[in-house]
């Protein structure tokens, strides 16, 4: 059952938190020299050109959804693996990064107990930290599979193909079974920052 109320306030903070990761890939991948996020109109803060509508769809009614993948050409990279390498970073670095900022300020007393808006604040930090978590995970589609893939450049050609037909399916089981294991890890870096 949908409830109103949670959607009402988590819904922009995800939002928010997935247009950062997803522009921060398509800026670091500009930035070293691949044209290709500009011109399919990824290097924007605009969340339209980042949402999926199934991906969205599946948010509001499984709370569990995903973004657009950013689209490059490694190629235009002076080094290929490592712009790779850099732009897969940056979507899960620009969440901890973000979630780092509100936590100095949330510690800081920016909020006072009780404050509807502490709350909010220490959900979007929290937030921040699921999204950069789970896209570590090393299975494809997600960013940690290519940062596996560059320090270990036999899992690309033995394993990651393979995974790659079933990378939904296996992402489907991680959240399904695995969702105590990453929120405990996510809980343990909300309390080292909050």
């Amino acid at each position: 059952m949908l409830d109103l109320g949670f959607l009402l306030i988590t819904l922009p903070i995800i939002l928010i938190t997935i247009t950062i990761h997803e522009f921060a890939h398509a800026k670091v991948a500009d930035m070293l020299g691949d044209p290709t996020p500009r011109l399919a109109g990824r290097l924007t803060l605009n969340p339209m050109a980042h949402i999926d509508p199934l991906g969205f769809l599946m948010l509001i009614l499984v709370r569990f959804g995903w973004a657009k993948p950013v689209p490059i050409n490694p190629y235009n990279f002076s080094d290929p693996q490592k712009g790779s390498l850099y732009v897969s970073l940056a979507g899960p670095l620009s969440n901890f990064l973000l979630a780092w900022i509100l936590a100095i300020l949330y510690r800081n007393g920016l909020y006072s107990y009780g404050d509807p808006w502490a709350s909010i604040f220490s959900y979007t930090i929290w937030i921040n930290l699921a999204l950069a978590v789970f896209n570590l995970i090393p299975v494809p589609p997600l960013d940690g599979s290519h940062i596996f893939e560059f320090f270990f450049p036999s899992y690309r050609y033995e394993f990651s193909y393979r995974l790659q037909q079933y990378g939904f399916l296996i992402l489907i089981l991680i959240v399904l079974f695995g969702s105590p294991m990453l929120i405990a890890i996510v809980d343990f870096l909300y309390r080292l920052l909050v």
